[in-house]
C-alpha cells in the first residue's frame, strides 16, 4: 500500500511538474549574446568602428583565400606576353585527365569539338563560323589560360565558370589535343 501512495504522489509530482511548461515562453538564456548576435543594417551607423559606418571595405591588398592573382592584363600586349608562359603553375601529377576531358566537354567542345578541330556543335549549324583548329593556332599553356580568363573575340571569359585551377588543367588538355592533331 505504501508503495502505490509513493507511486501516486510521483505520479502527481511530475504531473505538475511537466503540465505547467508554457511553450510560448522560452526558457531562460543565460549570456544571450552569445546565441543571438546583435543585427547591424548595412552601411547603417555603429559606434564599433572608427568612421561610424557599419559596413566596411576590405583592407587594401586583400584577396579571397586560395586565389592566386593573375598578373597579366587584358589587353593585346597582354595577350602576347601570355604566349611567354609556356609551364602551368600546376605539377603533371595534379592533371587529372579524365574530369578535365569532362570540362572540356562541357565548356569548350560546343565550339572547339571534342578533338579541338573546331568543328563543334555550334559550328556545324554555323551558328559560329571561324572557330580555328588548334593544330592551326600558335597556343601555349599561358595563352590558353589568358583566352579562358578573359575571352578573346567571339569567345567569351570563362572565369566564372571555371575556377582558376581548373583553367590550368583545361589548358594543358588542349595542349594534349593540339599535340593528337
Amino acid at each position: 500500500m505504501k508503495k502505490v501512495y509513493t507511486l501516486a504522489v510521483l505520479m502527481g509530482l511530475s504531473s505538475l511538474l511537466f503540465s505547467c511548461q508554457d511553450k510560448l515562453k522560452p526558457n531562460y538564456q543565460f549570456f544571450p549574446n552569445m546565441y543571438e548576435s546583435v543585427g547591424y543594417e548595412t552601411y547603417s551607423e555603429s559606434s564599433a568602428f572608427k568612421n561610424g559606418k557599419e559596413g566596411q571595405l576590405p583592407v587594401q591588398g586583400t584577396i579571397k583565400r586560395g586565389y592566386v592573382p593573375y598578373e597579366i592584363p587584358n589587353t593585346p600586349a597582354g595577350y602576347l606576353a601570355s604566349k611567354n608562359v609556356v609551364n602551368s603553375p600546376l605539377d603533371s601529377t595534379s592533371v587529372d585527365f579524365e574530369k578535365t576531358k569532362l570540362l572540356f566537354n562541357v565548356y569548350c567542345a560546343i565550339c572547339h569539338g571534342e578533338k579541338g578541330d573546331g568543328k563543334g556543335k555550334l559550328v556545324e549549324r554555323e551558328k559560329f563560323l571561324g572557330v580555328p583548329s588548334y593544330a592551326d593556332r600558335q597556343i601555349t599553356v599561358g595563352s590558353i589560360y589568358h583566352v579562358q580568363t578573359y575571352g578573346l573575340n567571339s569567345m567569351g571569359s570563362y572565369a566564372n565558370q571555371l575556377s582558376q585551377t581548373e583553367r590550368w588543367q583545361v589548358a594543358a588538355y588542349v595542349l594534349k589535343l593540339k599535340s593528337e592533331l
